[in-house]
């Protein structure tokens, strides 16, 4: 099978996930702490049904395939396709009532990204590429993505979720790309990938990120025209610290500051 195939049985997985995930959502639900730092990690009955029920059709539909999830684990992650699954990116947005958050899938191929995808069940928006393109899908319609060009930083807009989730080294760091750009702003998770592939922004940077966090996210990017790499220039797929960019100019000018 290809990847074009693979698509509607992605869109299968998100609709699934995303009639678990409804009944949850602005409702009084029990949430876990699963960190074992002082950062606040929480789970919910959400994330868990959600992953469960996307596992449960991979199985029956590619057993031989592999799946790696925020919530049960790996099983089989050296087959050649595994699918990366985060059925909540944003629990801290979904447990405060904030509609930003999304259910991330990406299908991987001896390793690398080829499709991905990001769906928001509550607005009823969906975000997906394969690296080649990149498309929105909603109620009122859909159209290719495309990121916007920005020839310097004083004139980007910057999105972090946190500088709180960065440790106090790589926070510094940061600081001199926020000083840099004309506009940082912070919140989104997986929808600031989305905006940067939609061409609302310009630059996305983060760290500590897991696979499960940017896999399905990385050919959104590159199927809009962007770039995502680690902070050294290296491949992003495996999460860590993460810089997307919808111009390479601004991508090499903030990798230079992330690096200096």
């Amino acid at each position: 099978m290809t990847v074009i195939d693979f698509s509607a049985f992605i869109g299968r997985l998100a609709a699934a996930a995303g009639e678990t995930i409804l009944p949850f959502f602005r409702t009084s639900l029990s949430i876990e702490d699963k960190s074992d730092r002082q950062e606040f990690d929480p789970v919910t009955e959400a994330d868990r049904a959600a992953e469960a029920v996307m596992r449960r059709l991979i199985k029956a539909s590619f057993p031989q395939h592999g799946i790696v999830g925020e919530e049960f684990g790996n099983e089989r992650e050296d087959a050649d396709y595994v699918w990366v699954l985060d059925p909540i990116d944003g629990t801290k947005s979904f447990i405060a009532g904030f509609p930003i958050w999304g259910t991330l899938i990406a299908l991987l191929h001896k390793g690398l990204p080829v499709y991905g995808m990001m769906d928001q069940p509550f607005i009823g928006e969906r975000f997906s590429g394969d690296n080649g393109s990149a498309n929105y899908q909603s109620n009122h319609g859909q159209r290719r993505l495309a990121v916007r060009r920005c020839g310097a930083l004083k004139e980007a807009t910057c999105y972090t979720t946190s500088p709180r989730l960065m440790n106090d080294s790589d926070r510094a760091i940061f600081g001199r790309v926020e000083s840099a750009v004309r506009l940082s702003r912070y919140g989104g998770d997986c929808y600031s990938y989305c905006m940067l592939a939609a061409g609302h922004l310009d630059l996305v940077i983060e760290t500590e990120l897991k696979p499960y966090d940017i896999a399905a996210l990385f050919p959104i990017v590159a199927g809009a025209g962007g770039v995502v790499t680690n902070w050294d220039g290296g491949p992003a797929q495996n999460g860590g610290r993460i810089i997307a960019a919808g111009d390479p100019r601004i991508h090499e000018a903030a990798l230079k500051l992330l690096r200096d």
